[in-house]
């Protein structure tokens, strides 16, 4: 698979996205993104290969998927995923971190991921705000216990230095952050709505949990107005982000080359539903 290359035929900010599984898309993100009709790639295994920097991008997001954020093992492409983001870092690229993608950014800027603490944390949430968020450029003024989906089996348990918690849940203390002026991390999955939650749900993984298909799916559906409407917010201020700095300093140009980290063995399991 070949590397996916920009093309500049015309002035609106391009944006990169990850994918790392094809059950876990852009969603609601891309829908946003469409708005603007500004133009957007996505790369990832099932696309054209992730590039190590992100020349002629104006933002990155990168998505959920299974694996941890250093499974290489697993997946043969998380090295070059690694060095797009921290090339983002680097260069002060905006960057959208979801699930596998925020605890990926928490890892390379110097953070920890482990298990998470309180055991999984799957379904409908309600995230609170911590003070910080109240200045944030994404996350002000957002309600109150705002709803949002959770499906994740690790968590970020040590921010980066200068990093502070934004938001939080009884189980998990590290629901989103910052890394820099324009690096997100969001623990919770902004882009997704009911039929992504019923396409992951199964049995198998929610009975232990305590949970059933049904229950995560209904929970999820009856919230969709209010996710939609909190998370388009939260995605639109993300693209005027993206917007305002490419109108401050232009498209991204490409770092100075290094070579892409060698990639292991593929050894890649059919894949359960994103953690």
């Amino acid at each position: 698979m070949g590397q996916v290359v920009p093309m500049e035929t015309t002035s609106s900010p391009r944006i990169l996205v990850v994918e790392h599984e094809s059950n876990a898309g852009v969603g609601l993100v891309g829908r946003c993104i469409a708005e603007r009709a500004w133009p957007m790639d996505v790369v990832g295994p099932a696309h054209a290969d992730v590039p190590s920097s992100a020349p002629g991008y104006a933002g990155v997001v990168v998505l959920g998927g299974t694996p941890g954020p250093e499974d290489d093992d697993l997946a043969d492409w998380l090295p070059c995923v690694r060095e797009l983001v921290r090339d983002c870092l680097d260069r002060g690229v905006p960057l959208l971190g979801v699930c596998l993608g925020a605890q990926i950014l928490a890892v390379v800027a110097g953070g920890a991921v482990t298990e998470a603490l309180a055991g999984p944390e799957v379904g409908l949430i309600e995230v609170g705000w911590a003070a910080e968020a109240d200045n944030d450029p994404l996350l002000h003024g957002l309600p109150d216990a705002a709803p949002a989906l959770a499906w994740h089996w690790l968590e970020v348990v040590d921010l980066p230095v200068g990093s502070h918690s934004l938001a939080s849940t009884s189980r998990c203390a590290n629901q989103a952050f910052r890394v820099g002026p324009v690096a997100w991390g969001l623990q919770f999955h902004l882009e997704a709505l009911a039929g992504t939650a019923r396409e992951w749900a199964s049995e198998e993984d929610l009975e232990p949990l305590g949970l059933s298909v049904e229950e995560v799916a209904t929970s999820v559906a009856d919230a969709e107005p209010r996710l939609v409407d909190v998370w388009s917010t939260v995605s639109r201020r993300w693209l005027g982000v993206v917007a305002d700095v490419a109108a401050r300093i232009g498209p991204a140009e490409p770092a100075q080359a290094r070579p892409s980290p060698p990639k292991p063995a593929r050894a890649r399991p059919s894949p359960p539903e994103p953690a």
